[in-house]
């Protein structure tokens, strides 16, 4: 089969088959197709069929991805991103072997190492200077406190919650559904602040729009807007952070994310056990989930104190 239309094959099944989100897919096509227009490049060839592709062609394109290419904007890819092309291309090579087409093994395709990723996240003192530092007189204000609030009580990721719509947060009983990476369900829980301040946020909307956050800037209603249209962007909660972070004078660079990290640290920090904090933050395996113990393992630091000739 030429690797043309195997990609083309592949990316219909995980569309139709498997019901991986849009963003997957096209995810996995970038990557293949990068692979793709590598392949015949350095065959030197318009087509290339798959089962001559072999652990001598992976090896080479494993070099080609660390010495050789560098992105336009981003310059050298990290280890991180360039395991992205290879998973991607695994899982590739897998649907082959599923469909009975001669090709190379996936377990020839060996991941390269990652370094121990370092969590960044807030301490209580700096979660306390952003949220105060947001004035919640007017809608915008409010909107957003109710934003960081929602953000670090539930560990959403940010395409999650502005996806949310007002009849899916549930204030009365503090906890609703949402679908994340891969279409995986899970549920989440608003703390007694969240609560306050999205039942306070919600009651002050007048408007007949679905989106729980919303935009209040842009083309007015009488211009024809839709829920979508006036949906708040994932990229617009990412502004308003960077600006509530310089405001509050927090110097580590900041965006939406870090408030997932600081609600599981948070949990972690308060004696929740990993397996729960795993199921509320939606991750596949554990293992992702322990990235977070690297900085919330106070019994060693109660050990250090204890016994160390330097604290005595």
């Amino acid at each position: 089969m030429e690797i043309k239309e195997a990609i083309l094959r592949f990316l219909e099944y995980c569309e139709l088959d498997k019901y991986l989100s849009i963003k997957t897919v096209k995810m996995y096509a970038y990557y293949l197709n990068f692979f793709k227009k590598w392949l015949l490049m350095s065959s030197k060839v318009e087509t290339f069929q798959v089962n001559k592709i072999d652990d001598n062609i992976v090896r080479n394109f494993r070099l080609y991805l660390s010495h050789e290419y560098k992105n336009p904007d981003k310059g050298a890819l990290k280890r991180q991103t360039q395991n992205y092309f290879l998973v991607a291309l695994r899982s590739f090579l897998r649907y082959l072997v599923r469909q009975r087409v001669q090709s190379l093994s996936p377990d020839m395709v060996e991941l390269g190492k990652n370094r121990d990723r370092i969590v960044k996240f807030l301490s209580p003192e700096e979660l306390k200077r952003l949220f105060e530092i947001v004035d919640p007189k007017d809608e915008i204000g409010l909107r957003d406190r109710t934003i960081l609030e929602v953000l670090f009580s539930t560990g959403l990721r940010v395409s999650e919650l502005v996806a949310l719509n007002r009849d899916q947060a549930n204030i009365q009983s503090g906890e609703f559904g949402v679908v994340g990476k891969g279409g995986k369900g899970r549920v989440v829980f608003l703390s007694k602040h969240a609560k306050e301040w999205l039942s306070l946020y919600l009651t002050k909307r007048s408007d007949p729009y679905r989106p729980l956050f919303i935009r209040y800037s842009g083309p007015k209603g009488d211009e024809g807007l839709t829920d979508e249209r006036l949906r708040l962007s994932a990229r617009s909660i990412e502004r308003m952070i960077d600006k509530y972070r310089k405001k509050a004078g927090i110097t580590l660079r900041i965006g939406p994310h870090i408030l997932r990290h600081s609600m599981a640290t948070d949990l972690l920090q308060h004696g929740a056990d990993l397996r729960s904090v795993q199921e509320m933050l939606g991750h596949k395996n554990i293992a992702t989930t322990q990235i977070y113990t690297h900085v919330t393992n106070f019994g060693l630091k109660q050990i250090h104190e204890k016994f160390h000739s330097g604290n005595k």
